[in-house]
């Protein structure tokens, strides 16, 4: 039986994928018109499968190769070559070492001082902030989850965290824009992403050299355990770039927009604060075992993931024919992961654009496909970095909220858009008071009086 979808464009889908207002708004539109199981162009793979359903995704659950030419764009992070499309044989390996690094709860623990000083110093930060004074999430956030992750990756090491970020931008910027033939608005863009890069690979070197004179070799360290395995000075740089860059942007969006829901719904921002008094107490942050009490920010967080997953997609190529369903699936195709419209799917979840994090009780989670919520990907190319990400999310959520009240900035609209993360378009502006009797400072008194932060401009 053939596929479903749209006609052939001579332009390879970009005129198309554009006036959706990108790829995570037209595969809704694609499921929408064509059912689970759509056939699409797709710049850089020529043509696509997209699968919605989580029922059939299990049948290419065990694939272990990605579209090589979908993610050239990374080509430019690694000397080792692309990591992001390793063969199977040299990928296992290397993702176990990972693996025993990053969703380890040993190195879990070891750092999550580290982690909780950043997070409470913004905290901090934006109790003192002037009232009417928004804060701008995804921008604060992202830095912090980039020190954050420089904490675990680099050992703790100084680094100059907004010249990184920016870098950062600079590069995927440019990449990006290649990638989906965007027109250069500025003839500089590409040079200037060039000595962003040079600048990223020298700040890991100094910080891998510093590493290796210190003799330092932690296998909770990721550095460590990469100079442990005897992996070269550029796999080691092209590993610590790769991890910082996809650690930095889905935990900072992660929680960005996590805040932003519960911004809107102050009934669950209510049910959350009042489960981080009973857990904590008196206390202003967690400890780390304190984590697994706080059911239902858990609940909260994977809701805010399943509306709003910080990678919108991701993408395999077949190394050998696959039936899904009534298709038949030739090897070679590049099958597509459409997790925002898989997470949309209304078969399994019901009013599927409504926020409810009560979908996420163990007695809900066990009526689904496995693969209905798959926020961190499938298979053993998901992220290996899912279990510390979820560990950073829920810590800095538990800070924050433990203190502050977030509500939308009046007449700032927010917009997801594709970019590399479902990004906000103009960024996600809230307005930020200290909590009633939570304290302004460390856990003193707070000596605002309650409602002093304009409630009323909230909406």
């Amino acid at each position: 039986m053939r596929i479903p979808g749209p006609g052939h464009q001579e332009d390879g889908g970009l005129s198309a994928i554009a006036a959706a207002g990108g790829l995570h708004r037209y595969q809704l539109r694609l499921h929408e018109a064509h059912g689970p199981v759509v056939r699409f162009q797709l710049p850089g793979a020529d043509t696509a499968v997209s699968v919605a359903d989580p029922v059939l995704l299990e049948a290419t659950a065990h694939v272990d190769k990605r579209p090589e030419e979908l993610f050239a764009f990374l080509e430019p992070l690694c000397e080792a070559g692309n990591l992001q499309v390793l063969p199977a044989d040299e990928h296992t390996p290397w993702r176990r070492l990972l693996l025993s690094v990053l969703a380890g709860r040993p190195a879990h623990e070891r750092h999550f001082a580290r982690f909780t000083e950043p997070a409470r110093e913004l905290a901090d930060r934006w109790a003192g902030q002037a009232d009417g004074e928004p804060v701008e999430l995804q921008k604060e956030l992202t830095a912090l989850s980039l020190r954050m992750i420089c904490g675990f990756a680099l050992g703790g090491a100084e680094t100059d965290t907004d010249r990184v970020v920016a870098a950062f931008e600079e590069v995927l910027t440019e990449h990006l824009g290649r990638l989906y033939q965007v027109p250069r608005a500025d003839p500089r863009s590409a040079e200037r992403a060039e000595v962003a890069l040079a600048y990223l690979r020298a700040t890991v070197d100094r910080v891998v050299a510093t590493h290796r004179s210190c003799g330092h070799t932690d296998r909770g360290d990721l550095i460590g355990a990469l100079v442990e395995a005897g992996q070269s000075p550029a796999r080691i740089r092209d590993t610590v770039m790769v991890t910082l860059l996809a650690a930095h942007h889905t935990t900072g969006v992660a929680v960005s927009w996590t805040l932003h829901l519960l911004g809107r719904h102050p009934e669950a921002a209510d049910r959350v604060a009042a489960e981080l008094d009973q857990v904590l107490g008196e206390r202003a942050t967690p400890d780390y075992g304190d984590l697994r009490r706080l059911t239902y920010l858990d609940m909260v967080l994977k809701e805010s993931m399943r509306l709003f997953p910080p990678g919108p997609y991701g993408a395999r190529e077949t190394t050998e024919d696959l039936v899904l369903g009534p298709y038949e699936i030739p090897a070679g195709t590049t099958v597509f992961y459409p997790f925002w419209a898989v997470h949309l799917n209304p078969e399994h979840w019901p009013e599927p654009e409504r926020f409810d994090p009560e979908r996420f009780t163990p007695q809900e989670v066990a009526k689904r496909p496995r693969l209905a919520y798959v926020p961190f990907g499938i298979g053993p190319r998901s992220c290996e970095g899912a279990a510390l990400a979820t560990v950073e999310a829920q810590l800095v959520l538990a800070v924050l909220l433990k203190r502050l009240r977030f509500r939308p900035a009046p007449g700032h609209e927010v917009t997801p858009v594709e970019r590399f993360v479902l990004w906000a378009r103009d960024g996600i502006r809230m307005m930020v008071c200290p909590r009633a009797g939570q304290g302004h400072r460390r856990g003193n008194a707070d000596s605002r009086p309650a409602g002093s932060c304009h409630e009323s401009s909230f909406g």
